[in-house]
């Protein structure tokens, strides 16, 4: 008896249906899956086995072959767990319905006939969408698939019930989703900008890096506040719109990051990996690449603390993501492409010590041990960091003062009006911020006049600027006009736009 379920995978983070084929036939009792099953798909047929009998129903002593097609492509994971179910059962006439091929079905099962949740939930979902299908997953999955408006989505929690619901013995609402609900629950976070003492330069900083999406690097000696400030960025950073939330939490669901309860990343996402993680876990890897640090940190901030620590070779790889917001993983087996359009806030000491510049502590590095420490940072991966900026120890009369200091809340309303202009300008260009301007653009929307262009030459004569850095601080000018909204960029806002290239100050 021949019985055929389809069910749906991801391959990066998209899906595509697999349609799983069960031929039971005579035969000594046996149990084989073909069509290029990874490990965790092989051990389905202990699962699946157990799960059936410890429902209730017999498990054929026959010869059971389970085909995965297309057939010429890897399955890894073990959502193929409730499919193979369905079709033994099927096979076998426990389940009469005629209508099984209306349905996409996915879910991992347990020896007792639970349905486990499984990854990549919402990006099925679309699939399901895409080919017009309902879909069937586990009930801890059913308010992440809900997400896509136009599938009809039924969340299940044994297999008896799933059983009972093919046959008409059951009937499950199909789970509905509230998208205005889980934006106006955004979480209220417990820190604010206006937490860090003094520093207003560097909150400036802060301010025109999110603004324009570009990203930042801040120099100073330890316990400056660094880390506490890079911390602080997601509460001045836009609110994410409904496209970059259901992106966002298509990456985190293909990685199983999704924190339990939570169907939408509505939070800018944070990251801060520790400097002693490798190239393939920053942008990704594997046999089957799965999503990096980079993808994990998409639409949010990648936070990359003492980062002349981090391996030199880490440090390369984040070139070419910062270049095209995506990174692409080529395996002998797939080659995979994910989005990563982060903002890179990094954090290192001006040398070794950490107290070089210091008027309070004296250095005690070489000049040597000071060009082989910024070494470590390449010179066009500073290239594609716009902003530089100094962030030297905080003072007691600083640290004791009790004066008010400016809310998150407060900077967040320049950002968004900023954000706004941009949007606006860029609607039929593909961009939506300073820091995707191609050349071109730059060219069109980055005109200054001749004192900012006397300007900018000097600096570029005597810093030694590249081409790429004189783009980057015409588009960093560009974002400090927006947030005065002003039409054109003035000398003014090149002129700070240069002071945002400390490190280039430093060494020419």
């Amino acid at each position: 008896m021949l019985a055929k379920v389809l069910t749906g995978t991801t391959l990066g983070i998209d899906a595509y249906p697999v349609e799983v084929e069960v031929d039971i036939s005579r035969g000594l009792p046996s149990f084989s899956t073909v069509g290029l099953p990874d490990n965790a798909v092989k051990e389905s047929k202990d699962r699946v086995k157990s799960a059936i009998k410890n429902s209730g129903y017999a498990f054929p002593a026959k010869r059971i072959t389970v085909n995965l097609a297309p057939a010429h492509i890897k399955k890894e994971g073990t959502a193929f767990d409730l499919p193979m179910a369905i079709g033994i059962l099927k096979a076998e006439g426990v389940i009469i319905s005629e209508n099984l091929s209306d349905y996409l079905i996915l879910g991992e099962l347990s020896l007792d006939g639970r349905i486990k949740p499984v990854r990549g939930a919402l990006s099925v979902a679309v699939c399901a969408k895409t080919f017009n299908k309902k879909l069937i997953l586990p009930k801890n999955n059913s308010e992440e698939a809900a997400l896509v408006e136009g599938v009809e989505v039924f969340g299940v929690e044994t297999l008896p019930e799933l059983v009972e619901f093919l046959n008409g013995d059951l009937a499950i609402d199909a789970c509905r989703a509230d998208l205005s609900g889980y934006f106006s629950a955004r979480f209220s976070g417990h820190i604010d900008i206006s937490d860090v003492k003094g520093q207003e330069h560097v909150k400036r900083a802060l301010e025109v890096s999110a603004a324009g999406g570009h990203n930042i690097l801040m120099i100073g000696p330890p316990g400056s506040g660094k880390t506490m400030l890079a911390m602080r960025v997601p509460t001045i950073l836009p609110e994410m719109t409904l496209d970059e939330a259901i992106e966002t939490t298509k990456v985190h669901s293909v990685a199983g990051t999704l924190p339990p309860g939570v169907p939408l990343v509505t939070e800018r996402p944070f990251r801060s990996p520790h400097h002693t993680i490798s190239d393939a876990g920053l942008i990704g890897g594997g046999r089957i690449p799965r999503p990096g640090e980079v993808s994990l940190a998409h639409n949010g901030v990648l936070f990359l603390d003492e980062l002349p620590e981090f391996r030199k070779n880490v440090l390369e790889v984040l070139r070419q993501p910062m270049e095209d917001g995506r990174v692409s993983i080529s395996r002998a087996a797939v080659s995979l492409t994910y989005p990563s359009e982060f903002m890179l806030v990094g954090a290192m000491n001006p040398c070794p010590c950490g107290f070089l510049g210091d008027v309070q502590k004296e250095c005690v590095c070489t000049p040597m041990q000071v060009v082989q420490y910024r070494a470590k940072i390449s010179g066009p991966l500073l290239d594609r960091i716009d902003i530089h900026c100094d962030v030297p120890a905080v003072r007691f009369k600083e640290l004791a003062g009790q004066g008010p200091a400016e809310a998150s809340a407060d900077v967040k309303k320049r950002v968004n009006a900023a954000r706004g202009v941009q949007s606006e300008r860029y609607k039929n260009s593909g961009i939506f911020s300073n820091s995707r301007l191609t050349s071109r653009l730059v060219k069109s929307y980055c005109a200054i006049n001749a004192e900012s262009s006397r300007l900018l030459e000097t600096a570029v004569d005597r810093l030694g600027l590249s081409a790429r850095a004189y783009t980057r601080i015409l588009k960093v000018a560009r974002t400090i006009a927006d947030l005065e909204a002003s039409d054109g960029i003035k000398t003014h806002h090149v002129s700070e736009a240069i002071q945002y290239r400390t490190l280039d100050r430093q060494l020419a």
